[in-house]
């Protein structure tokens, strides 16, 4: 998709579909619409004028409406989003509006948009909504079909009364394609997104952005006396892949904080020994959307260039039942020295996670973050509508919450206190992998927390939000790419 910002008058743009978005003004529960149009050319007010007196649309969230051949403009056809009450309404809501308005024209086969910055919000962070939403919404995830039709969006223009945007624009733009990247590699099914295909995507992705990427294997894992990691892999006939990529910028303070982000790569988990249900386990081809996000991260903190180091590492693998799988009583022994006693082996993402953590660690990161896509649980505990957030440090931790106002994710951090660790205590070992019934997102990150150890850590549970089961007028069904717009803005944070 070409991404332009423009500006001058809205009327007299040529285009298939000019975009314009409405909000709701009326007060109480019974009280009827009073539709605002947040344009203020007079030509769009009077083109649209019949229809908002009619009470055919009252600019409900994501609501449409479509006039064809508006008089007094020069676009073939005039499209009303509603963003829902003017009082609540947010540029995040202007993020899934754009969206809705991209989803609403692909399938017409309309090629090119035009999407008038409302005048009700700040212009730059507007400006790099309707970017994110309207690419994110140009993703389709029937890759394999035969008779796929590409209904892709051309041209985008984005029309604002001056220039000082262009900026937010161009940000919203790299960030929603690098989140789009996270989930294409997301979306690959698990024959073709093994370990060493993702870590040659990260290859690839490194190379083009300017990016220092190593991808190491087995033989590595040992040298580095990864237990825990090599325990899970040691079952597939696919190699590991321990996939490491830095961003070292000219203006990183020496003295600076290198932020590690580490990300659980397990391109396909049947559970191991401890078998998963047949239903839905073709769903765990996403069981690596932790990893993608951060290399999807990585792809975009390269264009962005914030004054800060980073590093990620993904940890990529396979966990298969076979005859030389890690059986449930094992003991395994992590990089850290401490001793696991598995209990599960389907809890293989907190494994690979310990070792990822440990060695970010000894690269030199003074601050970490991981995600992954590591419980059942989280979903119980929190739906479809919030991931698990986990701190061991409220400063580092506001530094997240922070970013999310511009990222527009929606996060709830849950307690990391010290009485849960009594249920990942082992009589055989140092920890289990698993805690039991109860609490169990957050026993999985009391065994994570084992490993950061005294480092600033954020973990992020995206278990529940990593995939969209169905379709959203804003987005598709699939790989969502959550987390990669909240990482982004953490790390740059950072560089502040």
């Amino acid at each position: 998709m070409k991404t332009t910002l423009q500006t001058g008058n809205a009327a007299a743009i040529e285009t298939e579909l000019l975009v314009v978005f409405t909000t709701d003004a009326a007060t109480g529960k019974d009280a009827k619409p009073e539709i605002s149009l947040l344009a203020e050319e007079e030509a769009i007010q009077k083109a649209a004028a019949d229809i908002l007196t009619t009470g055919e649309f009252s600019s409900g969230s994501n609501e449409t409406i479509l006039l064809h051949t508006p008089a007094g403009l020069k676009a073939k056809r005039l499209l009303l989003v509603g963003l829902g009450k003017s009082a609540k309404a947010t540029v995040h809501d202007v993020r899934k509006a754009s969206g809705t308005a991209v989803r609403f024209a692909k399938p017409r086969k309309l090629r090119e948009i035009a999407i008038l910055l409302p005048n009700k919000f700040d212009a730059a962070s507007t400006a790099r909504a309707i970017a994110e939403g309207s690419v994110l919404a140009d993703f389709d995830p029937d890759t394999y079909r035969s008779d796929r039709k590409d209904q892709s969006i051309d041209s985008l223009t984005v029309v604002a009364p001056d220039q000082k945007a262009q900026a937010s624009f161009n940000e919203g733009r790299i960030i929603a394609e690098s989140q789009n990247f996270t989930r294409t590699l997301v979306n690959e099914p698990g024959n073709r997104m093994t370990p060493t295909i993702l870590a040659r995507n990260a290859s690839e992705m490194a190379q083009e952005f300017g990016l220092k990427c190593e991808v190491f294997g087995m033989e590595k894992l040992q040298e580095l006396k990864m237990g825990a990691f090599i325990g899970v892999a040691q079952g597939s006939e696919e190699p590991p892949a321990l996939i490491v990529i830095r961003y070292e910028p000219p203006n990183a303070p020496p003295d600076g904080p290198v932020i590690g982000l580490v990300g659980k790569g397990i391109t396909f988990d049947t559970g191991g020994i401890s078998i998963k249900p047949s239903d839905n386990m073709e769903k765990m081809k996403y069981d690596m959307a932790g990893g993608a996000a951060m290399i999807g991260a990585m792809r975009a903190i390269a264009q962005l260039k914030p004054a800060v180091k980073v590093l990620a590492v993904i940890c990529a693998t396979e966990n298969m039942p076979s005859g030389k799988a890690y059986k449930p009583g094992d003991v395994l022994t992590a990089m850290s020295g401490k001793t696991i006693d598995v209990i599960n082996t389907d809890a293989e993402g907190r494994l690979v996670l310990a070792d990822g953590l440990t060695y970010a660690r000894q690269l030199g990161a003074t601050h970490l973050i991981n995600a992954a896509t590591l419980t059942g649980a989280v979903a119980v505990a929190l739906g479809q509508f919030n991931a698990g957030l986990f701190s061991n440090d409220d400063d580092t931790c506001q530094h997240f919450t922070e970013g999310l106002k511009i990222s527009g994710e929606r996060f709830w951090r849950l307690p990391l206190d010290d009485d849960y660790r009594d249920q990942i205590r082992s009589d055989i070992a140092d920890i289990k992998n698993t805690g039991g019934r109860y609490g169990g997102a957050i026993t999985a990150a009391m065994f994570l927390k084992e490993f950061a150890e005294d480092t600033p850590w954020i973990h992020l549970d995206i278990a529940s939000m990593a995939w969209m089961d169905d379709a959203k007028p804003w987005t598709a069904k699939g790989p969502t790419g959550v987390a990669v717009r909240s990482i982004v803005e953490w790390v740059r944070s950072y560089a502040k």
